[in-house]
């Protein structure tokens, strides 16, 4: 397939995506926006060690510039180069590195990034993702990338590249598009604290129970208060429309989520399967928002393994 040139945005799939990557590593290096997909949401990225490169993320996504942003690397001597990793650090990143966890960490106070990137605080947030085509960009940008969700800030993320190009259009240079991505939440956000502690920042993928078998439980602490990672915000993931929890069936006006047995416009699964609901959340909450319907009701989600995640986007996503 060839680009595809809609607005100011290029958007490359299927057999274009290998030429898409070096001009993609060209948009980076110079300072623009790719969009790009990783196993969890499309991400928007740009280089991470310039500071108008990264005002640029925050400009495209109306994102307020006390959140701070996830550096994502190749691998373990990237993330050394960029933070202090203690054995609790290296740890995590031995059990799940590549893949869909972030790891807040002191920043280096040599690690050439911008400010920005971090919003003040004196530590950054580290992933090394697993899927081909992102890491495929690290590889030949060879730089680290600065990449939140490819969508307007506080709305719902995006799973495709059709999700990308409806929420910024033209403000982003190029999108690669890579299907639809595996696991369809962000990924988890662990703060590593001093002593071996560790705290759950942002429920995702990974969930609790793993991570507690590896670190122990008695070793976690509370999140502290205050935004100290991404999707913290009280108000995030949010369709535009009023976001009714817990729901048995539809009342009048509503577009109806089912889940299991609970039968809706949409289905997270028909099946029951929390890891379908997940990866399929974003893609019925983008549904929601596009139906004629004013309101959306979801069916209850059990709040047990990765539950807890989408739950927590789901009560995110229901505030006002």
């Amino acid at each position: 397939m060839t680009p595809i040139k809609s607005s100011n945005c290029l958007v490359a799939q299927g057999n274009a995506l290998g030429p898409a990557i070096v001009r993609a590593a060209e948009v980076i290096r110079e300072g623009g926006l790719v969009a790009v997909p990783t196993e969890t949401v499309y991400g928007l990225a740009a280089r991470a060690d310039r500071d108008e490169a990264v005002a640029g993320i925050y400009r495209a996504k109306g994102r307020p510039d006390f959140n701070p942003l996830i550096v994502h690397v190749a691998d373990i001597a990237g993330a050394e180069r960029l933070a202090h990793l203690d054995a609790t650090a290296r740890k995590l990143i031995e059990a799940f590195w590549p893949g869909p966890l972030t790891l807040v960490v002191p920043r280096r106070e040599d690690a050439g990034l911008s400010a920005a990137v971090s919003a003040g605080l004196p530590t950054v947030a580290l992933r090394c993702p697993a899927h081909p085509v992102m890491r495929a960009l690290i590889e030949a940008a060879g730089v680290p990338l600065a990449a939140p969700s490819a969508n307007r800030s506080g709305g719902v993320s995006p799973t495709t590249a059709d999700h990308v190009f409806s929420s910024l259009g033209h403000r982003v240079d190029l999108i690669l598009d890579g299907g639809t991505c595996a696991r369809g939440l962000e990924s988890t956000i662990v703060g590593v604290r001093p002593g071996g502690r560790w705290t759950l920042l942002r429920p995702g993928p990974i969930d609790r129970e793993t991570l507690a078998a590896l670190l122990g439980h008695e070793n976690e602490e509370m999140a502290r208060g205050g935004i100290e990672a991404p999707g913290q915000l009280a108000s995030h993931y949010a369709p535009g429309k009023p976001v009714r929890l817990g729901a048995d069936a539809p009342e009048a006006d509503e577009f109806m989520i089912g889940f299991g047995p609970v039968k809706g416009d949409v289905s997270l699964s028909e099946s029951g399967d929390p890891a379908e609901a997940a990866a399929r959340l974003y893609a019925c909450l983008h549904a929601g928002a596009a139906a004629p319907q004013s309101r959306i009701a979801i069916a209850a989600i059990p709040g047990e393994g990765i539950g807890e995640a989408i739950n927590d986007r789901l009560r995110r996503a229901a505030v006002p």
